[in-house]
């Protein structure tokens, strides 16, 4: 069986040189006026939306959306003249052209491009009045996350603990799995772990920092506590991979394929993914009593996006009815 394991400006001496100040760059490089059409406006946009640091995911996901109002209301229209009435036509046409209708999950995130678009319309002053601001947004319900099993896990640990005690050990499999599983972090906060991010200063209590370069992101940021039982893996990790900047230096695509390795060793059914050490990692420590609010932060997550998760969390806690 696995080992289980516990819970989880100095001033300058001298005064630098003044630098020249210089006006702000603005939002967009061409002026913007109420003359402006659809067409016209979604470059525009676009360039707001990379200043302002939209994930490009985000970007080509909300110009895919206005595309579609280009075709619905044509890119000639002046934006200065659309109105909520044209919005809401637009949506149920939305609904409409396709069988069966959009998800919900889609309808709310075209709602969210439009209050996102004319917001940026209203800030530039190119239209008087936003009238994307009354429509209601859609409240997309997701089914429960599947997570896994007490016994699940055991059985994951232990087919990574058998890569870490074999003839030729490889204590990749071990380390990736049991950091997911104790701190809960994302795929994309796990590939940019940096080995200075490793905080060992108190070796009974060792902390892995999550830190962000898109300062837009950095609400996110934190520090999380690791068991100390995890050091030597991670010592016989690091002297095996000699890793130079970032503690896992492979895709996420290859880290997926090591995880789906152990679960089929395992005979996890379905496999397992990084999603799932997540949310298995949240109800664990929520059934372990730790505060809400300590594990809203631990998972870094909004106080608007907690809501629905902690609803989440608190049914697959549950012992069933």
């Amino acid at each position: 069986m696995a080992e289980k394991h516990g819970e989880t400006g100095q001033p300058a001496l001298f005064e630098p040189p003044k630098e020249e100040v210089r006006p702000a760059e603005p939002v967009v490089s061409t002026p913007l006026t109420e003359a402006l059409t659809l067409n016209a406006a979604l470059p525009a946009f676009e360039t707001y939306m990379r200043q302002r640091g939209f994930a490009e995911n985000t970007r080509k996901a909300f110009l895919g959306d206005l595309r579609l109002l280009v075709k619905y209301l044509g890119g000639d229209r002046l934006v200065s003249t659309i109105t909520v009435e044209d919005l809401e036509g637009f949506l149920n046409w939305l609904h409409q052209r396709q069988d069966p209708p959009p998800k919900p999950k889609t309808m709310a995130r075209r709602i969210t491009t439009l209050k996102v678009f004319f917001s940026f319309l209203a800030e530039q002053k190119i239209i008087a009045e936003d009238p994307a601001a009354s429509i209601p947004q859609i409240r997309a319900k997701t089914p429960l996350p599947r997570i896994l099993h007490d016994d699940e896990v055991e059985r994951l640990l232990d087919a990574a603990q058998k890569r870490l005690w074999g003839r030729h050990p490889d204590p990749r499999p071990y380390l990736l799995i049991s950091l997911v599983l104790y701190t809960g972090i994302k795929k994309g906060e796990l590939v940019n772990i940096k080995l200075t991010n490793i905080d060992r200063s108190n070796p009974k209590r060792p902390v892995l920092e999550i830190r962000y370069d898109n300062p837009r992101m950095r609400h996110k940021e934190r520090n999380i506590a690791f068991p100390a039982s995890l050091l030597p893996v991670l010592d016989q990790y690091l002297q095996i991979y000699k890793p130079k900047e970032r503690l896992f230096e492979w895709t996420p695509r290859n880290l997926e394929y090591v995880l789906a390795d152990i679960a089929e060793e395992a005979g996890i059914e379905g496999g397992v993914s990084f999603e799932m050490l997540r949310w298995t990692c949240a109800v664990r420590d929520y059934r372990r009593g730790m505060p809400e609010e300590q594990l809203r932060q631990k998972l870094g997550l909004s106080p608007v996006t907690w809501r629905e998760t902690f609803e989440k969390i608190q049914k697959l806690a549950s012992p069933g009815l």
